[in-house]
């Protein structure tokens, strides 16, 4: 019985030393190892899901871009300007944070709503931004708005997503949450060409005032929605994808609402 085992044992690794010994083997050609082959495979994969993610997160912006108009009217350095503007304003926003706003050093889980709401209402320096993209560029309401958001837009997308993704979809473990944030890319696309359009009708000299109040109340919405939404993740404890549902959810409503101001702004003058 022991002999047996001892046959078995040389026989099994005999075979595996023909497996990665060609010689041993008797071939005059090297074959490739399991080993190898499982990596090719899997970095193939992972190239693969960055290639879905990266197309997710910007060929939406690539289309919009085209199907604008916007290719029509050479307006590529206008974007340009419009995010270099985005960065600018970014830095600023940043200056400020850091410097009047300290890092909050609550407990473990506790949120400082009262901390987070200042921190928002900074982000009103970005509607101060869009409106001086807009003024420096000449044409109609259209193309001003859809050059201050797709090249403020994009330079977000650029400087918040492209690393990570870049990093993170080429890692060896799938996650889902690199298709999320492709997804919330497009999602951030269609807020900013909201607020852009907001803030052009708003600042518009011969708005109606009756306008005032409806274009207000959207305005801070847009403002403080990042806000709204972590108060009410944090709140309820939703999941990721609930939260990217609600985000979208309310980004449309947004939509639809100044779309709807805009037609009867438009039309009415």
């Amino acid at each position: 019985m022991l002999s047996s085992d001892n046959n078995n044992n040389i026989s099994f690794y005999g075979t595996c030393r023909a497996v990665n010994d060609p010689v041993a083997a008797g071939e005059s050609h090297p074959r490739a190892s399991p080993c190898a082959s499982i990596h090719q495979a899997g970095t193939e994969m992972t190239l693969f899901h960055f290639g879905n993610c990266f197309a997710l997160a910007y060929f939406p912006y690539f289309i919009t871009y085209k199907c604008s108009g916007l290719s029509e009217y050479n307006a590529f350095w206008r974007c340009v300007q419009a995010g270099a503007t985005y960065l600018f304003v970014q830095l600023c926003k940043m200056l400020f944070l850091a410097t009047f706003f300290p890092t909050w050093e609550g407990g473990a889980g506790a949120y400082d709503f009262v901390g987070e709401f200042m921190k928002a209402t900074v982000d009103l320096a970005d509607l101060v931004g869009l409106h001086l993209v807009m003024s420096r560029n000449a044409g109609k309401g259209e193309y001003k708005i859809m050059v201050a958001a797709m090249g403020w837009a994009t330079a977000e997308l650029i400087m918040s997503r492209c690393i990570p993704l870049w990093v993170g979809a080429r890692g060896i473990e799938f996650d889902w949450k690199y298709i999320q944030m492709s997804i919330d890319s497009n999602i951030s696309l269609v807020h900013y060409i909201v607020t852009a359009a907001l803030v052009w009708m708003f600042t518009r000299y011969d708005l109606p005032k009756h306008y005032r109040l409806p274009l207000t109340f959207l305005l801070g919405a847009s403002v403080y929605k990042a806000f709204f939404m972590e108060s009410f993740v944090h709140v309820f404890l939703l999941g990721s994808w609930t939260a990217l549902l609600v985000k979208a959810v309310i980004t449309g409503l947004l939509s639809l609402s100044s779309l709807t101001l805009f037609v009867t702004l438009v039309h009415s003058n």
